[in-house]
């Protein structure tokens, strides 16, 4: 087996090689600390994109990576921008294995507004934190094929502070951690195992804010 080298970023600034898709990225400070904001581009806030729906869409920064299964931890700080009010829900988190073309991606990403924190009335308080699979399964076609609700679930978060999202990746789950606690395991993702990149994920709405990106890839056999 080859060992794969863990990869760290502060995030103090936007990674060298780093590129943004949809959105824009830039060096910032929230809370005290020193990270990179990330935020749709304003025309993709404003309009969309043509033809497609606004939400679970390949708008993140993207982290050059050579991942295929392992370990991925970021600590994300997001809150509403003011646009898209009543539908957003603060949503930030990470993608994985982003292919070369950005036209397929896994990613579990964060709605703080949905979390216990902000008492929201149900269903939204089952529904903090998200799995999906671009292009064919976003958010609204898992609840339709699978009501049970699992590919999300109900969390103890809030928008306006820090939180630690850390993904445990194999060929055939995905465990989401958060702060300390699991909060979602997916044991049937719906997409093909791949080799791609990482990206700091964001959607309609918001401002996220993230901060120690450590990536650690599975020995290679």
């Amino acid at each position: 087996m080859t060992r794969e080298p863990t990869i760290s970023y502060h995030l103090t600034e936007v990674p060298a090689g780093a590129i943004p898709h949809g959105v824009t990225a830039r060096p910032a400070e929230i809370d005290g600390r020193a990270a990179v904001r990330v935020e749709l581009l304003d025309e993709i806030s404003l309009h969309g994109r043509p033809g497609v729906d606004y939400i679970d869409q390949p708008t993140f920064l993207i982290i050059p990576a050579d991942f295929t299964t392992g370990t991925i931890q970021v600590e994300i700080w997001s809150r509403l921008n003011g646009i898209w009010m009543s539908d957003a829900r603060a949503f930030a988190g990470l993608a994985y294995r982003v292919s070369p073309g950005r036209d397929s991606f896994e990613s579990v990403y964060l709605r703080p507004l949905n979390g216990a924190k902000v008492s929201p009335p149900a269903p939204r308080d089952q529904r903090a934190v998200q799995y999906f699979a671009y292009p064919e399964w976003p958010f609204d076609r898992l609840r339709e094929v699978y009501p049970d609700g699992r590919y999300e679930t109900g969390l103890d978060i809030g928008p306006g502070e820090w939180i630690t999202l850390r993904l445990s990746v194999t060929t055939d789950a995905v465990i989401a951690t958060v702060n300390g606690v699991t909060a979602l395991t997916v044991s049937e993702p719906k997409a093909a195992v791949r080799t791609g990149d990482i990206g700091l994920f964001v959607d309609i709405g918001t401002e996220a804010f993230f901060s120690n990106l450590v990536i650690c890839p599975n020995p290679r056999r």
